[in-house]
């Protein structure tokens, strides 16, 4: 992706160093977080377990490393890119953008959704419309689930957008709802069509940035393997050896894959509705 030298966001703030402890709104809070880090997908209990033990506290000093640094430019780069454009496609729908900001931390941080540390992943949280980001994450995408190249960590970027957008739109709110009406298995089915759609709109950005000329050769296939890498099922097999499909809440690798190439194939909202789709 071409970025070096481009505009950066200023809708950026830099917590790295700092780490806290204790939660904001309780139990209620925690519920959100479970509900929207979720781009890895991260079992609901685990990220519980995360959010509960993150005690650490105060502040420590923080050096950036030359790599840290270049991926901080990087990230603030690509969040300009999609301030762009979802200001200009939402503009077309009617809708008055509210950018959301993207912060930087280390270890763990204080969200409108909690506490969370840095294994819950890369999640956006709806109560601030804050996309939170621990730029080590890059090393485990790279390392853990080979899907190295700088065009998988702005689909990274892109889908916790994506769930801003959902946010903007009213569908997080709507899927929120149906938590205490739905079983567990229920509820994951529509956990699974909210991930599906915020790929589709990771996809609709890619074709943005690909109108735009950013793009570089091999760009969409990086993206293409971030996506199937975090597919539940392939996350699933290579952690226990087997799936368990009424657990999913993120969909599989195939499923992942193709609402993204569908969003950048359709550059539009047109096709987006995933809650309405037959086929998944």
């Amino acid at each position: 992706m071409k970025w070096k030298g481009r505009t950066a966001s200023t809708n950026v703030e830099d917590r790295r160093g700092t780490a806290k402890k204790g939660f904001i709104g309780g139990g209620a809070g925690m519920i959100l977080v479970v509900l929207v880090t979720l781009l890895l997908g991260g079992d609901p209990g685990s990220i519980i377990s995360n959010l509960q033990d993150s005690n650490t506290s105060g502040s420590s000093a923080y050096v950036e490393t030359q790599q840290e640094k270049e991926l901080a430019e990087f990230v603030s780069v690509v969040l300009a890119d999609t301030e762009n454009a979802w200001n200009e496609i939402l503009l077309k729908e009617g809708v008055d953008y509210q950018e959301p900001t993207l912060v930087l931390f280390t270890d763990s941080v204080q969200s409108a959704c909690g506490v969370a540390g840095s294994s819950t992943g890369p999640f956006y949280c709806p109560a601030d419309y804050k996309v939170y980001i621990d730029l080590s994450f890059y090393n485990e995408l790279r390392e853990t689930f080979k899907a190295p190249g700088d065009f998988a960590m702005a689909y990274v970027i892109a889908h916790e957008v994506g769930h801003h957008v959902q946010t903007q739109l009213g569908v997080m709110e709507q899927v929120q709802s149906l938590r205490t009406k739905l079983s567990e298995t229920e509820y994951n089915e529509y956990l699974v069509r909210l991930e599906l759609q915020a790929d589709y709109l990771a996809g609709v950005w890619a074709h943005y940035a690909q109108g735009k000329g950013l793009l570089e050769e091999g760009d969409i296939e990086e993206a293409l393997n971030a996506a199937s890498a975090v597919g539940d099922d392939r996350i699933q097999k290579q952690a226990q050896g087997y799936v368990v499909p009424d657990s999913f809440t993120h969909g599989t690798s195939e499923q992942r894959m193709r609402w993204f190439k569908k969003g950048y194939t359709n550059g539009s909202l047109a096709e987006w509705d995933t809650f309405h789709a037959d086929v998944l």
